[in-house]
């Protein structure tokens, strides 16, 4: 089979197409896809540049956390899938290739309305916002959401879940045409942040009437940790998802313990195939049905052919894009 191949660390360079052999057909619980798109995260640069290995079990030269494509065969196990059918998922790693073989229960249909593009920009990154959201901070009816980086693909799909949850929400980037297209995904207040975090505490006050952001979802990390404790309200929830400012930073104890705020991180490849099973069990319950009747949106940036694979991760490095980079497999 055709697959993405990571044949050295550091550039473009070291990443290109070659033919591999395919995964063995399916044993147990598990399911084989002919993979018909798949899409790109951070995680595949910096797996690129060896600084972020896929789990134990996964293939270490073949990226990719998220995929479209048709059951092709299914272990003696398997009662919910038949060949042919049209399933979306999520693993950790070997997704950008021609077949990919998952647990069955980390795998869900794909609504009819949606074409192999749409639906490879998808798991990933509605997963993980939904679970940030919602399993782990308790988004509720009414409160403030903050979302950073909001023109990434976690971001587009926070904001619109966040929207349709029924919360006000606001976001940050570096660059005002993505907070401005942003708006049409439900995006209220924003603010453009360069150099200087600090000026968000101001912004909130008067986006919240000075009462201060309930949820903050963070993909930006370290430089912002000073800013998103000021800008919390009393009992605030901040979910680190993302460190593109860095991972280390000093943090003051007394406003966490003086407004009662709680500190998280998720991480959604390097849980266990249970923990992934339940999240994608509460995508399938919770976001698809908005997929299928359309309240809810992938967002994609720029589409590219499996032998464009360079120049995808160009454009993704660039930090330019706007919602999600997809590789075309088919």
């Amino acid at each position: 089979m055709k697959a993405v191949t990571i044949v050295s660390h550091g550039g473009v360079e070291g990443i290109e197409v070659r033919e591999v052999n395919p995964p063995p057909l399916p044993t147990s619980d598990r399911v084989r896809v002919r993979v018909r798109a798949a899409a790109l995260n951070r995680a595949d640069i910096l797996q690129r540049l060896g600084r972020y290995p896929a789990p134990e079990g996964f293939s270490q030269d073949i990226p990719g956390l998220e995929f479209a494509g048709e059951v092709e065969s299914v272990g003696e196990e398997v009662r919910a899938w038949q060949p042919g059918q049209r399933v979306f998922g999520i693993t950790g790693g070997g997704a950008q290739a021609q077949y990919v073989v998952v647990p069955a229960n980390h795998l869900v249909e794909i609504p009819t309305l949606l074409d192999w593009t749409a639906a490879a920009a998808i798991p990933e990154v509605f997963i993980t916002a939904h679970d940030a959201l919602f399993t782990q901070a308790g988004l509720r009816l009414g409160e403030t959401l903050l979302v950073h980086a909001a023109g990434s693909g976690v971001g587009t799909a926070a904001i619109q879940l966040g929207r349709v949850a029924g919360a006000r929400v606001f976001g940050t980037s570096r660059t005002l045409d993505k907070l401005e297209r942003a708006k049409q995904y439900g995006l209220g207040g924003s603010l453009v942040i360069k150099d200087d975090p600090s000026v968000l505490s101001n912004a909130i006050d008067e986006w919240s009437g000075g009462r201060g952001a309930d949820v903050i979802l963070d993909l930006v990390g370290a430089a912002y940790l000073d800013a998103n404790l000021a800008s919390l309200a009393a009992g605030g929830r901040i979910m680190l998802v993302g460190t593109t400012s860095g991972s280390k930073a000093m943090i003051d104890f007394g406003k966490v313990m003086s407004k009662r705020l709680s500190i998280r991180g998720t991480v959604l490849r390097a849980r266990s195939a249970a923990a992934k099973a339940l999240a994608t069990r509460l995508f399938e319950n919770h976001v698809v049905p908005l997929l299928a009747d359309g309240r809810v949106h992938p967002v994609i940036d720029k589409v590219y052919r499996l032998e464009e694979i360079r120049e995808a991760h160009l454009r993704l490095e660039s930090n330019e894009s706007f919602g999600k980079v997809v590789l075309l497999i088919d």
